[in-house]
């Protein structure tokens, strides 16, 4: 398949994902999207997992005759404890097993494999044989035909390779050969991957900035409400004992974590290695097969960092630090952006407070701005769009290019694309409106849908005065709308920029007069 063959099948992926994020808002609401919080939705089926396999091997018997007894009598403790406690802890393995694909499918659709986001492919993609490898190994420790069929069939696969001298599957001859030894690695191997799993969650997130660790509070309890009513509803039964004089029949598969074995006995083992392998080498190589020219990243100039760290506070991916300023007093710090994490997002730009129009300096030179789309053309592309426009009074939109396509713009409408929401300083709002602008819509993608992570949240806490930059409320007062519009959600825009109008056309005429003149006097140079 060609590199644009594929490219486009990839395209017909994420319109395909992308069209299921747009049905699933209309349902849950942007920021309780499942398919917007999958990251976290993981990590709250891995913190319910520990909780409960913590307290689960509390009461645990870890040797081979005692084991199928001990997790039996989870089914006799009073008032459903025991069920759902297990049905807990293997329901909350199957939601991290699902959400776990499904980020790396939509990682992979998106092309979040390149350049700065490379390392999180790399340290992300083990952690699934990982989160695998504990699953699976979960099943063998009841000790009932289940785990003797997942155990014997693991031991036969690994037997595949030509890397073990001793076959593994002869623990597996007789009731006599498992013995508590081996019982002890299966404890191992369900216990210490875990520790691996919460090490390299670590790593994998150590270079983004404002993690979450949870979904939202009303997702949470609901995703803890389903898991308690599966439990309770559908509650996970022991097979009998095992036994290996026999072979194990009518077995329950988990689908979702056992898929493995009954792919190998349809197809062959080395079959199921040829596909693992070579489906993981690919995944892997992907960031070395798809280089390409990147643009610059951001640029700081030491004459116009004030050090307030504002463009460290917000980068989402932990790019940028402070250093000592090389030419000011002790104590006087600079930002330094490290190209190798800076994803080209201008988020730091719209932080900086040198990033404000309204300075007389030409051209406009910021504390920290990206060179391919500098604060500088922004407002000169804006001076120019509002001479040129064909109304008195137009109607400005700033819009992300990751989100919604450009509207029909109507004649009385102008314009100008951002990298990212996050890019724009909220005292262009401002500036657009002291120049002529009758309104401002401001167009952001949906939360848990920007590309750059936190575009929207901060968007939206700028322009609502809960984090500088700070908007000025009575400058932007009624002529000022922010919206959030995915990639295919173009109406929306149009809807926005209608309300807009009619809300600028209700507002007196001598308030805005007013109010235009009080923001031309206000403001004075930087």
């Amino acid at each position: 398949m060609s590199s644009s063959d594929s490219n486009g099948v990839r395209q017909w992926g994420l319109n395909v994902w992308r069209a299921g994020e747009r049905r699933l808002d209309a349902v849950f609401g942007a920021a309780h999207n499942p398919l917007r919080q999958l990251g976290t939705i993981g990590f709250l089926a891995l913190w319910l997992l520990v909780a409960s396999g913590l307290t689960l091997y509390v009461v645990f018997d870890t040797s081979v005759e005692g084991a199928w007894r001990s997790v039996d009598a989870l089914a006799r403790w009073p008032l459903g404890s025991g069920r759902l406690l297990r049905g807990l802890h293997h329901y909350a393995a199957d939601l991290l097993a699902t959400v776990v694909l499904l980020h790396i499918v939509r990682e992979l659709l998106h092309g979040h494999w390149r350049a700065a986001r490379r390392f999180h492919w790399l340290t992300g993609l083990p952690l699934v044989a990982f989160c695998f490898a504990s699953a699976i190994g979960g099943f063998w420790l009841p000790w009932d035909q289940l785990a003797q069929y997942s155990a014997q069939a693991t031991a036969e696969w690994l037997d595949a390779l030509p890397l073990l001298a001793t076959p593994l599957a002869r623990n597996f001859l007789s009731n006599q050969a498992v013995g508590n030894r081996l019982f002890s690695l299966f404890v191992f191997v369900h216990v210490g991957v875990p520790l691996l799993l919460l090490f390299g969650l670590w790593f994998h997130v150590q270079r983004l900035a404002h993690v979450a660790w949870l979904p939202p509070r009303r997702l949470t309890l609901a995703l803890v409400v389903m898991l308690v009513l599966l439990a309770l509803l559908q509650p996970v039964a022991s097979h009998p004992p095992a036994d290996l004089a026999r072979v194990p029949e009518q077995l329950r598969l988990d689908w979702l974590l056992l898929w493995l074995h009954p792919l190998a006995e349809a197809t062959s083992r080395g079959f199921a290695w040829i596909l693992l392998l070579g489906g993981a080498l690919l995944l892997l190589a992907l960031p070395f097969l798809a280089r390409r020219a990147q643009a610059p990243a951001a640029l700081v100039d030491p004459d116009n960092c004030s050090g307030c760290t504002w463009c460290v506070a917000d980068c989402p991916y932990a790019a940028i630090i402070m250093v000592p300023h090389p030419g000011r007093r002790a104590g006087h710090l600079l930002a330094q952006v490290d190209p190798d994490l800076c994803t080209r997002c201008g988020i730091c730009a719209g932080a900086c407070p040198s990033s404000t129009p309204f300075r007389s300096s030409h051209p406009l030179v910021t504390g920290i701005d990206l060179p391919q789309r500098s604060v500088d053309a922004l407002r000169n592309e804006l001076d120019a769009a509002l001479a040129a426009s064909q109304a008195v009074r137009p109607l400005v939109l700033f819009s992300c290019e990751h989100g919604a396509g450009a509207p029909d713009l109507p004649a009385d409408a102008c314009q100008l694309p951002l990298l990212c929401a996050g890019q724009l300083p909220p005292s262009f709002a401002e500036y657009a409106l002291s120049r002529g602008a009758a309104g401002v819509l401001v167009a952001a993608c949906p939360e848990g849908g920007c590309e750059f992570r936190l575009g929207p949240r901060w968007t939206q806490q700028r322009f609502s005065r809960q984090r500088p930059p700070m908007a000025r409320s009575t400058a932007t007062s009624g002529r000022l709308q922010l919206v959030h519009a995915g990639p295919g959600e173009s109406a929306r825009l149009s809807h926005a920029l209608q309300a807009l109008r009619q809300q600028v056309a209700a507002l007196p005429s001598m308030v805005k007069s007013q109010a235009n003149e009080q923001e031309i006097n206000a403001r004075t140079d930087c």
